[in-house]
């Protein structure tokens, strides 16, 4: 029991110190809040189901995987929703702050990418994910993560205005 006890203290430890970070790199996979909450909980979740077999190993590593996994499969099987007579309530409008303008910018930058694309640069570049680990989490292989990578920074160069030229060009 003494064993047990113990992996489960150190799930939680895990959990504390990784979950903000898995749910704001769901939150830059689906673009949206609710769907990232529910796959980033759905990952610690799967993740503790086998915290024994990868705890001595790199769990964050497995973390990211199994949360590239969840997103990925959302998109091949989208989840079907159905009308009620209440509508849900609807966000207060903000200030648009910088850092609110930059966030929308960067989600809406990313779903212009195809879902392997965003996959990809956000294990690379948020995760800060070597190539070689990317390819192994997404089991493909090395060129294709190197090509995806390049395809998706490429489209977000020339066809993404930046966060500052994009709102310079709205003002008049």
């Amino acid at each position: 029991m003494g064993l047990a006890r113990r992996g489960d203290d150190e799930f939680v430890e895990f959990a504390q110190a990784h979950s903000a970070r898995l749910q704001r790199a769901a939150y830059l996979l689906t673009g949206d809040r609710h769907q990232a909450e529910d796959a980033a909980q759905a990952t610690l979740v799967r993740v503790y189901a086998a915290w024994g077999r990868v705890r001595r190993k790199d769990p964050y590593a497995y973390a990211r995987t199994v949360l590239a996994n969840l997103v990925t499969d959302q998109w091949r099987r989208p989840i079907r929703e159905y009308a009620t007579e209440e509508l849900p309530e609807r966000p207060l409008p903000r200030d648009l702050a910088d850092d609110v303008t930059r966030r929308r910018w960067l989600i809406g930058a990313l779903q212009a990418l195809s879902p392997r694309e965003r996959t990809v640069v956000v294990l690379r570049h948020f995760f800060d994910a070597t190539e070689v680990d990317v390819a192994r989490e997404l089991n493909v292989s090395l060129g294709t993560v190197k090509s995806l990578n390049s395809r998706a920074l490429a489209k977000l160069r020339v066809s993404i205005p930046s966060p500052r030229r994009a709102e310079s060009a709205v003002r008049p």
